[in-house]
């Protein structure tokens, strides 16, 4: 059986005596999109951090492409794991082709490093993620969906082994919510795998090969989405009846219908 890409043993994050991650184990194979769902504050952004060592892990282990990343330098992982953030943050005035090309910062290996490899990838990636045209404009005057393709394509030009992409659809209409999901499952092919942390677990369940669902820090159910998201998931994970079916295209549905009173004491 060929080795996992991402492989997570026993991972553990606490911030003071708050237990956010409890004993995490998670295998992934190459080529794949993950979905990573569950109700706020469940653990999802934080087990994603703890993965690209924005947060260091309290215990466990995490090995990308068989490397141990909590033995690596920062820029060493940055060259396995890419982190689409939910939110751009300042751009200072950075152009979209200027934030993309800071996704090759891992490769720097000289002063003035913009050479035409570096160029072509970042051109590369624009086009891939269809914002090509928007190349010369600044960051801050893009729409949602368009920030959120440059954000994808700056991990992209990272070359990574795996892609972890935290709420990509949390601000955006019904078009670009589809328009990034489709994206981000031509991304997940070959080498690199996707992993997606989201709410709209209807979209992560037309999209996703494999869906991740956590509750209260804890991994309660791995598998194809049409096998595990059911509608006594959807009460255990999230309080809420909920109808779950498959549409006239054979595709999963989760309709909440309401929240179970008392549910959340």
């Amino acid at each position: 059986m060929a080795e996992p890409l991402l492989s997570i043993k026993k991972l553990n994050k606490y911030f003071g005596d708050f237990h956010a991650v409890s004993d995490v184990d998670l295998d992934l194979e190459r080529g794949v999109l993950v979905g990573l769902i569950g109700p706020n504050g469940c653990g999802k952004s934080t087990l994603i951090k703890c993965i690209c060592r924005i947060h260091e892990m309290s215990s466990g282990a995490v090995t990308v492409d068989g490397s141990d990343i909590s033995s690596m330098k920062p820029l060493e992982v940055a060259k396995l794991v890419a982190n689409v953030p939910a939110e751009a943050g300042p751009t200072f005035g950075l152009s979209v082709m200027d934030m993309v090309m800071l996704g090759r910062y891992p490769f720097i290996d000289k002063i003035w490093w913009e050479d035409a490899k570096d160029e072509e990838m970042a051109r590369k990636a624009l086009r891939t993620f269809g914002i090509d045209h928007l190349r010369r404009k600044q960051v801050s005057l893009l729409s949602s969906g368009e920030r959120q393709r440059a954000l994808i394509a700056k991990a992209y030009v990272q070359e990574p082994k795996l892609m972890l992409v935290d709420e990509p659809t949390s601000h955006l209409d019904m078009k670009y919510k589809l328009q990034v999901m489709e994206y981000l499952r031509s991304t997940a092919r070959g080498d690199m795998t996707v992993m997606v942390a989201e709410h709209d677990i209807s979209l992560m369940a037309r999209y996703c090969d494999l869906c991740v669902i956590m509750k209260g820090g804890r991994i309660v159910s791995i598998g194809d989405p049409k096998e595990v998201i059911d509608a006594d998931l959807i009460k255990d994970v999230y309080e809420v009846d909920a109808r779950v079916g498959l549409d006239a295209d054979g595709e999963i549905y989760v309709l909440p219908k309401k929240y179970i009173e008392g549910s959340g004491r």
